[in-house]
């Protein structure tokens, strides 16, 4: 069946808005600060959607509406674990490493780690774009992938034309654009997001009645979608489930391409007024899309596939119109995290290989062009491994998130907050916290009642940090400038 004038013309003004602002950031990033931060000039509200949005994907409204049609009050653990990371990120991590970043100067996480820890080797610039590259390009194809079936489903494209479509896009604004236009397209996205998902559960929950037969059909669908430990009720694979939901949310304290819109802010109380905004948004996006997929199970309960609820919810309750607004939001949830994901690594090769590892001289305006082409480049590598829609790459995607946490997170949060860490506890702990992700993924994880990646990998990367820096010693003035910078970070608000 052809697609309707209006979810053509949604998508179409979508489309638009994404290339103009792609035209739009091009002016403000001529120099490397301006490609890959935004010259750090983002206002609060621009920082606190670029960060949301980014932090979610296409798993929030496929995934996450499906787990919520399936588990039902189960899966409000994951709100939990989001709306704890969410909070401890902007309340703990943002301001220190904010004033941590400006004084250093830095662009990357990796100019941090490295003065930091005085790594004149270099060895955590290396470590850290192997793992970021080995992460980006795969989970980046599979987003793509992702795009190519949501064309698919309400333009009727085949699969190859509609991950053309997405990668065009998305590398032009990126490519063009740099941080501004992906932190600008990652707002219009949040609020896109936002909507979806206020609107959604409130529609479906009045499609079935109301609330008190909302509930009351739950429960005779499945008395154990109205429990929060399920069905299985305290027994073993539900704690751990629950524990591994809570997890999710411990990647936002220090996954890069979170960190960087921190360090693109423009000021300290920029981050204090997109506090302000960022937790209340996580809860709605999150809560929004569990309660979405409940209101599914009882409007749509013997649906095959229970991640195609927010689409079947969508066409069967909306006017056209409306249900282009809500498909355009889904690709919006892929390309908020292909962009950052493209930038991230790109910032990797330029600033962290080619501009400081091998010291090349390139003036700004070259090294800000070689950017872009290493973006198009791993884009491009990505759209390649998405049209030959092998499906082998879509267990990258389930420790992607997880993989690039453990190896950061744990480095991040003893770096700000313990003044003995050192930088060998810290390249310890980061080749660590990853290996043990992808080893637990690939051997381990169904032998432990499916305990999320993240939970061994957070524990391995802190363990063999602490442990290797109480062999060492930590920088000298080390303690000393982390309470400075905690006094700093506290005077600028």
């Amino acid at each position: 069946m052809a697609p309707s004038g209006g979810i053509i013309f949604v998508l179409g003004g979508y489309l638009l808005v994404l290339l103009l602002l792609g035209l739009w950031g091009s002016r403000d990033s001529k120099n490397l600060a301006g490609y890959y931060l935004a010259g750090k000039k983002l206002p609060s509200w621009v920082i606190a959607f670029s960060s949301t949005s980014t932090g979610e994907s296409a798993w929030l409204l496929l995934g996450l509406t499906g787990m919520g049609y399936m588990v039902g009050f189960h899966a409000l653990w994951v709100v939990l674990g989001e709306f704890l990371g969410v909070l401890c990120a902007w309340k703990l991590v943002a301001r220190p490493f904010k004033e941590y970043t400006d004084r250093y100067d830095s662009i990357t996480v990796a100019d941090y780690l490295e003065t930091r820890f005085s790594d004149k080797g270099h060895i955590l610039r290396i470590i850290g774009t192997i793992i970021i590259l080995s992460m980006v390009t795969a989970y980046t194809a599979a987003q793509l992938t992702a795009s190519g079936k949501v064309f698919n489903s309400f333009l009727g494209t085949d699969y190859a034309t509609g991950v053309t479509i997405g990668a065009v896009v998305i590398l032009f604004y990126t490519s063009v654009g740099g941080f501004k236009a992906v932190a600008y397209s990652d707002l219009l996205q949040g609020v896109l997001m936002f909507g979806c998902l206020l609107l959604l559960p409130i529609t479906g929950v009045m499609a079935s009645g109301g609330w008190s037969p909302f509930i009351e059909n739950l429960r005779v669908e499945d008395p154990g979608l109205l429990t929060l430990m399920g069905s299985g009720g305290f027994d073993i694979p539900s704690m751990i489930s629950a524990v591994g939901f809570i997890a999710i949310g411990f990647a936002f304290l220090g996954s890069p391409q979170l960190l960087s819109r921190f360090m693109a802010a423009r000021s300290q109380a920029d981050i204090v007024k997109g506090a302000r905004i960022a937790i209340p948004c996580i809860l709605v996006f999150d809560v929004g899309a569990v309660f979405a997929g409940m209101s599914g199970r009882v409007l749509f309960p013997a649906l095959a596939d229970p991640e195609t609820i927010l689409p079947v919810m969508s066409m069967e309750l909306f006017p056209p119109l409306i249900t282009g607004l809500f498909l355009v939001t889904v690709l919006a949830a892929i390309m908020s995290t292909v962009d950052s994901l493209l930038i991230l690594a790109s910032a990797s090769v330029v600033r962290d290989i080619i501009q400081q590892t091998l010291k090349l001289s390139l003036g700004e305006r070259k090294l800000s062009l070689y950017g872009r082409l290493v973006t198009v480049s791993i884009g491009a590598i990505a759209l390649v491994a998405a049209l030959t829609e092998a499906r082998a790459i879509f267990w990258f995607v389930l420790f992607a998130w997880s993989g690039i946490a453990t190896a950061f997170t744990p480095a991040i949060l003893c770096s700000l907050f313990w003044d003995k860490t050192t930088k060998d506890g810290v390249i310890a702990g980061m080749v660590t916290g990853f290996i043990t992700t992808v080893l637990w993924v690939l051997i381990f994880k169904e032998r432990f009642f499916d305990l999320y990646e993240m939970i061994p990998g957070f524990i391995a990367g802190f363990s063999v940090i602490i442990a290797v820096s109480l062999l060492g010693r930590a920088p000298e003035g080390s303690a000393e400038e982390m309470a400075i910078v905690a006094v700093q970070a506290r005077k600028k608000l």
